[in-house]
């Protein structure tokens, strides 16, 4: 395999180019609307599951002006740290069940509000430098990421998040109304106008199709009478980052699945990297690709690192922003410093955030299910240079059932120990575990004689005709 895959020429800005201020701010703010719900939503999960109550505003504030930060720290490349792509972060969904699991050791032997995020907060920093320690041997353990693990990995990365897009199209989990007429209608509405506005053969329009599609969306949720803004007024409007606000707890039982999900995060977030360097047109192979998913992966420790000092749950790469640089052409990295502004001023000014909480599910659902499908295509792009001999296709096939029966059907591993479901619950893991074994033991020329003898048949020969 070259260097490089098939460049995407589809373009409007690489890596390095500078759009000017108002391109890079409409950039930017698609990134972020696609991103907003993602980043706030854990914190919602994890203060509501807890009864976190009246901390849960504050957590929100700090979930976004960490993901500025760290969005900046990653796309800016600050020394070693950082992959210098864009690439946004934003709290991590993966963590969830280890930060849950955490929270409910403090919160079952009577711990308060306050030692239950101490704890968390404690562990998650500790924890961060179990990914800080494998960044420095990332590159040895992508010796095990071939093109077609890695492609396996987006693909399900892009099929695992399209069930959370059509899920908030039909009016979001646990809705009274989901699958209802208007809220299809809604969502669909969106959908159909940001592949039609993709398609218009202007470089700004079409750069600008998620941030217009939402607005369209939020001006069709407005004469439904779908936004009550008197939300946004009862919105702290300042809110100060304090360090370990809640103290610094530790128990081991909490720290062990956190530092095991790190592990797991390090790689997930080496194919979303991956997957970004595809689109924006750079290697995916060789020494710069290296370094960057090397400096990635220490943004990502690191990142989590500042986000645990700041109260708020670890920070990861988003999947989803690749399809935002899919769909506008926008790669370049200098979107990203656009982002990290808005993201902290939202966070400092909670009453900007709470503007776009009144985006209805349905329009936000609209714009990433098409996204959460291109990052799939990107795998897709992966797969398409490797060649499809019966091995390759076996690992594809077995990774790609077992990873999407898992996303299809996650009771199916309800019988299994805990610390099982911990490793293969997640359909990013299963498909990344199951590729990456069947890679290794798989001997190199497995079906060869196979393939061999189906294409000479193909060319009219006889299989006893092959070279031997």
């Amino acid at each position: 395999m070259s260097e490089n895959v098939p460049a995407n020429t589809d373009l409007l800005y690489r890596l390095h180019d500078r759009p000017n201020p108002i391109k890079a701010f409409l950039g930017a703010i698609q990134h972020v609307l696609a991103a907003f719900v993602g980043i706030i939503t854990p914190s919602l999960i994890i203060g509501g599951t807890l009864g976190l109550g009246e901390h849960i505003p504050y957590l929100l504030s700090m979930s976004l002006i960490v993901s500025g930060v760290a969005t900046f720290i990653q796309t800016r490349k600050v020394g070693p740290i950082g992959s210098g792509l864009m690439a946004l972060q934003g709290t991590s969904f993966g963590f969830l069940a280890a930060v849950l699991t955490a929270g409910f050791v403090v919160k079952n032997r009577g711990g308060s509000p306050e030692e239950i995020l101490s704890v968390i907060f404690g562990v998650s920093f500790l924890g961060a430098f179990v990914e800080i320690f494998l960044s420095q041997f990332i590159t040895k353990l992508k010796s095990f990421m071939s093109p077609i693990v890695t492609g396996c990995v987006i693909v399900t990365i892009g099929l695992s998040l399209t069930k959370v897009g059509l899920t908030d199209l039909a009016g979001g989990f646990g809705a009274e109304d989901f699958g209802s007429i208007p809220n299809l209608l809604l969502g669909g509405g969106v959908l159909v106008s940001v592949v039609l506005i993709s398609i218009i053969n202007n470089k700004v329009i079409r750069s600008s199709a998620i941030f217009i599609g939402l607005m369209l969306g939020l001006l069709a949720a407005v004469f439904m009478g779908r936004i009550d803004f008197s939300l946004v007024s009862e919105a702290d409007f300042f809110t100060v980052p304090i360090p370990f606000k809640y103290g610094f707890g530790f128990d081991w039982q909490a720290f062990i699945p956190i530092a095991f999900m790190y592990i797991i995060t390090s790689i997930e977030t080496s194919g979303d990297l991956t997957a970004t360097s595809m689109i924006s047109g750079e290697p995916i192979k060789g020494p710069l690709y290296e370094k960057r998913i090397k400096g990635g992966v220490l943004g990502d420790g690191v990142n989590s690192l500042i986000a645990a000092v700041f109260n708020t749950f670890p920070v990861t790469t988003f999947s989803q922003n690749n399809g935002v640089i899919q769909m506008t052409g926008i790669a370049s990295r200098y979107v990203g410093f656009y982002v990290g502004g808005i993201l902290c001023l939202m966070g400092l000014f909670p009453i900007l955030g709470a503007i776009f909480t009144q985006l209805p599910k349905p329009v936000v659902g609209g714009v990433t299910l098409l996204m959460f499908a291109t990052v799939a295509t990107a795998g897709i792009r992966i797969l398409s240079t490797v060649d499809f001999t019966h091995r390759n296709v076996l690992i594809i096939a077995t990774s790609l059932g077992l990873a999407t029966g898992i996303a299809f059907v996650p009771d199916v591993l309800s019988q299994t120990p805990q610390f099982f479901q911990n490793i293969f619950g997640s359909a990013v893991t299963m498909s990344g575990i199951v590729a990456i074994t069947l890679d290794m033991i798989l001997p190199k020329n497995y079906g060869v004689e196979f393939d061999t003898a189906e294409q000479h048949a193909e060319d009219g020969l006889k299989p006893a005709q092959k070279v031997a």
